[in-house]
Formats: C-alpha cells, sequence, structure tokens
C-alpha cells in the first residue's frame, strides 16, 4: 500500500513523552496517515507527577466508532498501546471487527505491567480481557512481565533460552498470531527482542544500557509499527526500533533533569533514514 492509514488508540497524557503523544509524531514520520482514539486525556503522566488531572473517554469510543462506520472510515492498520479499563478492550475489539481494512494489520501492545508487577489500577479481570485481544492480534508486543501474565508463567528476572521458548509456546497457545518480545537479555549488559513469526525463532541483540526512561516502551511500539506498516519484514521493524529506542534513551542520559521521559524528537531523522 503507498499510502497507509492506521489507527492507534492510548490515553493522551499531555506532557511526558508517551502514549499518543509519542506514538501519533513517530508514526507519522514513517510516512503514514496517523489517526488517533484517545482512550483518556491526563495534564500528565503518572509517574513522577501529582495531582495530575484524569478524564476518561470509555464513552466516547463508541460514538465515535459509528461515526467512523457511517462514514465508510476503514483502516490499513490498527495498533493499541495503553488501555485503562476491560471494556475499553471491548469496545477495541469491536473496532478491529467494524473499522479494518481488508487485510488490516492488528497490532496490540498489551501495555500493563513490568518488572514482574501489573501496572496500579489493574487486575486479573484486566489481564483475562486482554487475553482476548491479544488472541484477536496479528502481532503482539509483550515485555516478559506481560508474557508471564498472558500465560500464567513464572516471572523470572534470570532465565535461558529454555524459558523464554516456552513463553513464546504458551502465547502462541493463547491464540497471538506472531511476538514481538521485548527486554530479553542473555548476558550482561546486552538486552534485546525476540521475534517469533509463523512459528521462527529470530533474535536482536543490542547494548542494555545503565539508565531507563519512561515511555520507552512507547517509542519502540511507535517505531515498530511504523516500520512494519511500511514494508520492512518483522525482524527489521523490530531491530530498526531496537537501534532508535537505544538511540533515544542514549540522547537523554545526557540531561539531568529531563527525568520524565525520552528525547525521540530530535532522533527522529534517525529513524526516516533507517526506513530508506
Amino acid at each position: 500500500m503507498s499510502y497507509p492509514r492506521i489507527l492507534t488508540i492510548q490515553d493522551i497524557s499531555c506532557v511526558g513523552q508517551c502514549s499518543l503523544t509519542v506514538a501519533l509524531p513517530i508514526i507519522s514520520a514513517c510516512g503514514i496517515e496517523t489517526c488517533v482514539l484517545p482512550s483518556a486525556v491526563l495534564s500528565t503522566h503518572t509517574s513522577g507527577f501529582s495531582g495530575y488531572t484524569f478524564r476518561d473517554l470509555t464513552e466516547d469510543m463508541p460514538d465515535i466508532k459509528a461515526h467512523w462506520v457511517k462514514e465508510s472510515i476503514t483502516f490499513d492498520a490498527i495498533c493499541t498501546g495503553y488501555l485503562g479499563s476491560a471494556k475499553q478492550i471491548d469496545h477495541v475489539k469491536a473496532l478491529f471487527l467494524e473499522t479494518a481494512a481488508p487485510g488490516c494489520i492488528r497490532i496490540v501492545d498489551p501495555a500493563m505491567a513490568d518488572h514482574g508487577r501489573l501496572y496500579p489500577g489493574f487486575d486479573d479481570a484486566f489481564v483475562q480481557a486482554m487475553k482476548g485481544l491479544c488472541a484477536r492480534a496479528d502481532y503482539v508486543l509483550p515485555n516478559i512481565t506481560e508474557a508471564c501474565f498472558l500465560t500464567g508463567a513464572e516471572y523470572r528476572t534470570e532465565y535461558d533460552r529454555g524459558y523464554i521458548d516456552e513463553l513464546l509456546v504458551r502465547l502462541t497457545a493463547l491464540g497471538c498470531g506472531n511476538i514481538i518480545l521485548t527486554g530479553v537479555s542473555y548476558a550482561p549488559g546486552k538486552t534485546g527482542v525476540v521475534v517469533y513469526e509463523k512459528g521462527v525463532y529470530a533474535y536482536y541483540e543490542h547494548e542494555k544500557l545503565p539508565n531507563s526512561c519512561h515511555g520507552t516502551g512507547d517509542i519502540y511500539a511507535s517505531a515498530f509499527v511504523g516500520a512494519y506498516v511500511r514494508g520492512k519484514s518483522a525482524f527489521d521493524a523490530a531491530r530498526i526500533a531496537a537501534d532508535y529506542t537505544v538511540a533515544c534513551i542514549a540522547a537523554t542520559a545526557q540531561e539531568e533533569n529531563h527525568w520524565y521521559g525520552a528525547k525521540f524528537e530530535p532522533l527522529l531523522p534517525q529513524l526516516i533514514r533507517s526506513l530508506e
């Protein structure tokens, strides 16, 4: 497709370089018409800020979908990020069914957990709902914690290839079409991403930087979506997204006061060049 149209569904944190304020510019920079469906609006993200405002847009989602259906608006790809409730997941399932163009690519980032724990506000009911959404996806992009919650596997910080293979088998049994498993580290000072496509395993390893930034999962997912929809293979898209994310983290490390996100904007030219 020469000029694809993609829909990205997640919240807007007005300040904080995450969710839609990351997805919209990154996917657009990849040369893709990027449409948005905000699930909520926050004054800032919730990590490190206090007293932030929050407006839930769950009840608006079906009316927006109905208008798109009436106008015969469809999407060549639909991707999801942070979703705030099981009800929002139900609305996304309906969007998958009613606004998908022929051959639509459905990509789910099950953004709900990290470091062995669910994010605040999520529970087992949300995990069960997310399982159903992932089963409808062509590609899922979990980290290891999210893969464990989705499959019931034991979370480990030390593991081998056999442990990762078991996670992939369990995710496949859940119904996940293809899997991009992030944060997989087999050696000190290294981390990477596993691409498990049509039962074939591939691994891209890169440097593990000592610092971390809020929102890098959103940066990675957005870059992957943009590269893949632009026609790159899943492995090349995973590699491009990883290299871009690492570069953003490295650039941010130079500024002590930039604690709330990653400086992805100055590195957008690098991402664009990687697609050529």
